[in-house]
């Protein structure tokens, strides 16, 4: 599905309640400003706390009773979002008494459409475990695989629900340093054309595949737009994107200090 959705965030602000706590009332989120481009890789960086996770929950629609959002969302056709967004967390929620192909297929449960009965659905979820290279693994169980086979198998998942929107919650943060890489690629290459929005707190990864790039500063955050290389994502380690990336670790440790 190729549908050009952009999302804009205006004045957003974010805060936890906790039974009366004297920080209820103080926003983690304050003053959000920011635009998700359609059909591009949108990242967000920011330390641990600073309420990323969070907010892509709120664009997901997965914010607990413990979570206030207020602002003003708006999408490019004046739709909501509610069952036109993907979501992939930090873990690959396999289920483990499931097959891999059983797995994926359960993706046909998620949103706001169910596709289970469709015929061709295990045809699908077979071309899509061909395409991130675990086709003959699909008779086998979670445990059975390393953590890169278990990644690939939750982005067929998320792939098969064919939303137009993907938000990830630092999918690679677990993996080994070539793993990661070569997920980056193949992530890259399978959600070409959807609008993504990724969260990280790594600034090398934040370069290497952002479209556009926010960093979340501040107490309580607030979201600042950095400038890229010129290169296309997923870009090489080079000396320019170095030096985009001592930026940011530059801004993060003022913001931890």
């Amino acid at each position: 599905m190729c549908v050009d959705l952009e999302i804009t965030i205006t004045n957003g602000s974010l805060r936890y309640h906790s039974n009366g706590s004297a920080t209820e009332n103080i926003p983690v989120i304050k003053d959000l400003n920011l635009t998700i481009a359609a059909n591009k890789w949108t990242c967000l960086v920011g330390k641990s706390g600073c309420g990323k996770s969070s907010l892509i929950k709120f664009l997901a629609g997965l914010l607990n009773e413990t979570t206030e959002w207020q602002g003003q969302l708006s999408i490019s056709d004046n739709q909501p979002l509610t069952g036109r967004v993907a979501y992939m967390a930090q873990q690959d929620l396999l289920l483990p008494w499931l097959t891999v192909l059983e797995n994926v297929c359960i993706s046909s449960k998620f949103g706001h459409h169910n596709h289970s009965s469709t015929p061709n659905l295990k045809q699908r979820a077979m071309t899509l475990l061909d395409h991130v290279g675990l086709a003959d693994k699909h008779q086998l169980l979670p445990q059975q695989l390393s953590g890169g086979m278990r990644q690939r198998v939750a982005l067929a998942r998320t792939l098969l629900q064919d939303q137009p929107i993907v938000l990830m919650d630092e999918p690679f943060s677990a993996l080994d340093a070539v793993t990661r890489y070569r997920l980056q690629d193949l992530f890259v290459k399978l959600l070409k054309h959807k609008t993504v929005v990724l969260i990280t707190h790594d600034p090398q990864e934040a370069i290497r595949l952002s479209d556009q790039l926010y960093i979340l500063q501040g107490q309580p955050a607030f979201a600042t737009a950095l400038s890229l290389p010129p290169t296309l994502p997923p870009r090489r380690f080079d000396a320019e994107s170095a030096s985009h990336q001592q930026r940011i670790f530059d801004i993060l440790a003022h913001d931890h200090d």
